[in-house]
């Protein structure tokens, strides 16, 4: 592709992660399930702000990984990042539907939530590869861990919900041993301290907003 081309689909998919519009290339895990069965107002309520949780953090992985990819300075490890973010971009999607078949809406703060996360992203990638990877390593690893929890915490019932989390779950952990494969070095514990309050601050605020 030309210049022109990848800007085009890099604003593309800035457009489709801020805005909505994100395209799956796998099926949603779960379609076999109904999409509301035997939930009650107060059980899609708790699991739309679960699922806008989710779909937030896809936001942030958009953004992380199209800021980390901008400045790698090796092209295989560019080509993980993008494979990666391809994944990240069915989570975003599988966020988004369950989100409208639970009749609820993505983040309102979208927009500062995918600025932010791509200045944290680019600083990652601008201080080596090897911190770079070692961030997303570290990311995917306290991700994992909330979609661990939601499985806990979202209705026994929802049976759609829960298929996405644990099918992004799966693919979390492979993108984090991508990373510490491709040689992603081990953050430092104050950093690893502050980018969990981050995830802390986040999560609560788009579990209503």
């Amino acid at each position: 592709m030309t210049l022109i081309d990848r800007f085009i689909v890099e604003f593309d998919t800035v457009l489709r992660s801020v805005v909505g519009g994100a395209n799956a290339q796998r099926p949603t895990p779960g379609s076999e399930s109904g999409a509301n069965a035997a939930l009650d107002s107060e059980q899609r309520k708790h699991a739309a702000g679960l699922m806008r949780i989710n779909h937030v953090g896809e936001v942030c992985a958009q953004a992380l990984y199209q800021s980390q990819k901008l400045v790698a300075r090796n092209s295989e490890i560019k080509e993980m990042l993008n494979h990666s973010g391809q994944e990240e971009m069915d989570h975003l999607a599988w966020c988004e539907t369950r989100l409208k078949e639970l009749g609820s809406h993505t983040s309102y703060l979208n927009p500062f939530w995918y600025a932010g996360s791509f200045a944290i992203g680019l600083a990652a990638g601008l201080a080596g590869d090897q911190w770079s990877l070692g961030f997303v390593a570290e990311t995917e690893k306290q991700v994992e861990s909330h979609l661990e929890s939601h499985l806990t915490k979202l209705p026994e019932e929802d049976h759609r919900s829960r298929a996405i989390v644990d099918q992004m779950r799966i693919d979390e952990i492979e993108h984090g041993q991508a990373a510490l494969h491709a040689g992603g070095a081990t953050l430092p514990e104050p950093i690893q301290k502050i980018m969990q309050a981050m995830s802390k601050v986040m999560t609560t605020t788009a579990y209503k907003i």
